[in-house]
């Protein structure tokens, strides 16, 4: 692909509507046999979505849209809205029809409210984890191929920040690029050159020397890629010396719980979490008839 190439832009309704029949043409295929020959065909009730843990919920709209892309009978009671969090037996939705229907949807269904609602959990501990300092927690690309809007819808619902969406809304030059061009300096000069969409321009350092540089004449944000909490606060102390040239600093690289509340005392502007969308723990939730 050369640069004049794009890719197809899909509404965000086509990307849900087309993981949905993924989703349900993977896990039903030609039938859900062990339903059909078990539960009686007029056989109508009502199931139930527990929380078996604590959560933050997300991804009520798409696993609503689930039931109703199975059988448009089924009726969905949404009790706890994304970004609410919840307790341990707390019922966080309730749907009403064909008994068929529900079970047929239900593995999918949960399969997206579990993934979503996990990754705003975690966010939400990260969050918490930073509270009383300026730092913000930002998510990254590191997302589950075509699923990146609703984990990053999850990211803002945990109390998070979403970074670019993709390649085509800010500039962010990282190492790779920098070495293709030959320099920091020599990469944004060339971005600058190129920049006539007005986008947001982040640069990536990695060392002192590398920042020095780049602060001569300074992007919108600068990435600090893996550095120390000792530079992390020294760069902060180098930047907050350009008053109202100041840019945003962002902090990444292996951020953990354990780790955020330093990088966050730092002073930073950001911290962006790849773990928040990479390896989020599934929320525990299960489906149950007839309460």
């Amino acid at each position: 692909m050369n640069e004049h190439d794009a890719f197809v832009s899909l509404s965000r309704e086509d990307i849900l509507q087309t993981l949905i029949r993924l989703a349900l043409a993977e896990d039903v295929g030609a039938g859900d046999w062990t339903t059909r020959w078990t539960v009686p065909a007029g056989a109508k009730g009502m199931a139930r979505i527990v929380a078996k843990s604590p959560l933050v919920v997300s991804g009520s709209p798409v696993t609503s849209a689930v039931f109703g892309a199975v059988d448009p009978q089924l009726r969905v009671n949404v009790l706890r809205a994304d970004a609410e969090a919840t307790g341990r037996d707390q019922v966080v939705m309730e749907i009403v029809g064909p008994l068929r229907s529900i079970l047929t949807a239900e593995r999918v269904a949960l399969n997206f409210l579990g993934r979503l609602s996990g990754i705003a959990t975690l966010t939400r501990e990260f969050v918490r984890a930073v509270e009383g300092t300026r730092a913000r927690i930002v998510d990254t690309r590191k997302t589950t191929p075509a699923w990146r809007l609703l984990e990053k819808d999850a990211v803002r619902h945990g109390g998070g920040m979403n970074h670019r969406i993709g390649l085509h809304d800010m500039i962010l030059i990282k190492d790779n690029h920098i070495a293709a061009r030959g320099g920091v300096i020599e990469a944004l000069e060339a971005v600058a050159k190129r920049n006539d969409k007005g986008l947001t321009v982040e640069i990536e350092v990695t060392s002192m020397r590398d920042l020095d540089k780049v602060l001569k004449d300074p992007p919108d944000r600068i990435l600090l890629d893996n550095m120390s909490v000792r530079d992390m606060g020294e760069a902060v102390h180098r930047v907050k010396a350009l008053g109202s040239r100041r840019p945003e600093l962002e902090a990444s690289g292996n951020v953990t719980l354990a780790t955020v509340g330093a990088i966050a005392a730092t002073g930073v502007d950001l911290i962006s979490v790849g773990a928040l969308t990479h390896s989020a723990p599934v929320a525990d939730l299960s489906l149950r008839l007839g309460e």
